[in-house]
């Protein structure tokens, strides 16, 4: 952590907090558990993935519809820490409930997921938007992909605790069974979160703001519309949003979905949850690795080079067959996962006006939300219609395609004139 400040460092410990959420409640355990409960309860497997699809599309959607406008009254003077901690208290909160509900009421807990997945990404919208104030633009590609790889690290510490308690339940080594061990990470999932978000909570500041006005919320809207009118005539800014909607569409869908893929195609929870713990291990260095090679060959230059591996990604998962193959597919997405978000996260930062971050980070998770919508229901729609959840991964192809090709047009923050950046500052 040499050479970063203590703003910088508070905030990237934040990764290291929320990213034990993304592992063991979005990636992982509670995948398993939810999955668990709904076969003992009846439903098919089909099903019970394409369910966890559409509770995915709708706290995405929820997301989608509140960030813009949060965003907006976050820019003024004090809001973007209060909101973040609002939306951070949620979810840790309901994440902390998942322990609490039973086994076998597996509606109940798709609900208490909705909840926590609102939290958690809430949060990052305003935790996103605090880049701007912690850090510059020289220093934002590695300050955020070292974010990402940290958490990466973090997240493995909580897992393998997990790991262990669930595993030894398993083999009877502890005196409960393997529903009350998934329960038990749910518990250290939350406390691990509370506990690493506190030096954000202390350290980092809103540095760029709006001063406070009458009629504020009235106002926010107003500046709302003015943002949605001039977003449109920012050129690049726009064409990013585009070209990022479609890709990370596949990113985060695969992410979320993975765990209920592999189980739907027969690999034992044991082997996924050591699969996805390696996942994590690898996707750390490489997190840091594509910060670092941005400073040589451009952000997006490597932006190219996630998406096109996250299209083999796609193109192999399609032939999968055993657990060999599943490992094969996991490093592959462990080289770019956390690389592409980084890398997403800090060449918009650099795109957008400052003292507008809040704002423009709001549509930056509303184009990101909306696209996880589509992608969960995708998977979904055609797992349900074929009865193959290897159809439904494949079709995320067209989504990487078609996102490289808007990126094309995006030029490099460099290559857009001050002029054209204070133009658009000045019209909100």
């Amino acid at each position: 952590m040499k050479g970063f400040s203590k703003e910088e460092k508070s905030w990237i410990f934040y990764d290291w907090a929320n990213s034990a959420y993304s592992i063991i409640i979005t990636t992982a355990v509670f995948p398993l558990f939810y999955k668990a409960a709904a076969t003992n309860a009846g439903v098919s497997a089909a099903n019970s993935t394409a369910y966890l699809g559409y509770t995915i599309a709708i706290a995405t959607f929820i997301l989608a519809m509140i960030s813009p406008i949060l965003g907006t009254i976050a820019d003024y003077q004090g809001f973007k820490k209060k909101f973040f901690t609002f939306f951070f208290i949620l979810g840790v909160s309901a994440t902390g409930l998942l322990a609490f509900i039973p086994s076998d009421q597996w509606l109940l807990l798709l609900i208490c997921y909705t909840i926590a997945t609102v939290g958690s990404a809430g949060a990052n919208v305003f935790y996103d938007a605090f880049l701007v104030d912690v850090s510059n633009e020289k220093r934002m590609n590695r300050v955020s992909a070292f974010g990402f790889g940290l958490g990466y690290i973090g997240s493995t510490i909580p897992f393998i605790i997990s790991i262990a308690i669930i595993i030894l339940s398993q083999i009877e080594l502890l005196p409960f069974s393997t529903t009350i061990a998934s329960k038990i990470a749910f518990l250290i999932t939350a406390l691990w979160w509370l506990l690493f978000t506190i030096p954000l909570l202390k350290n980092v500041h809103q540095f760029h703001y709006i001063e406070r006005e009458a009629k504020l919320v009235v106002n926010s809207f107003k500046r709302l519309g003015k943002t949605i009118i001039e977003i449109k005539k920012y050129r690049p800014l726009f064409l990013f949003l585009l070209a990022y909607f479609f890709y990370i569409d596949g990113v985060g869908t695969i992410i979320s979905m993975s765990t209920a893929y592999g189980t739907d195609l027969g690999i034992g929870s044991t082997d996924l949850l050591i699969i996805l713990f390696v996942t994590q291990v690898v996707a750390a260095p490489f997190a840091i690795l594509y910060g670092r090679l941005a400073e040589k060959f451009t952000e997006k230059n490597m932006l190219y080079v996630g998406i096109i591996i996250y299209i083999i990604v796609c193109i192999y998962a399609y032939f999968l067959e055993t657990t060999i193959d599943f490992w094969i597919l996991a490093m592959l997405v462990a080289s770019s996962q956390g690389g592409i978000q980084a890398l997403s996260r800090s060449y918009y930062a650099k795109l957008v006006p400052k003292k507008n971050a809040n704002e423009f980070f709001g549509f930056y998770n509303i184009f990101g939300k909306f696209a996880s919508i589509m992608g969960p229901l995708l998977v979904g729609f055609t797992a349900q219609m074929t009865g193959n959840s290897k159809m439904g991964v494949f079709s995320l192809v067209i989504l990487f395609i078609v996102g490289i090709m808007a990126l094309l047009f995006v030029p490099k923050p460099n290559e857009i004139s001050l002029k054209e950046v204070a133009e658009v500052g000045k019209g909100l």
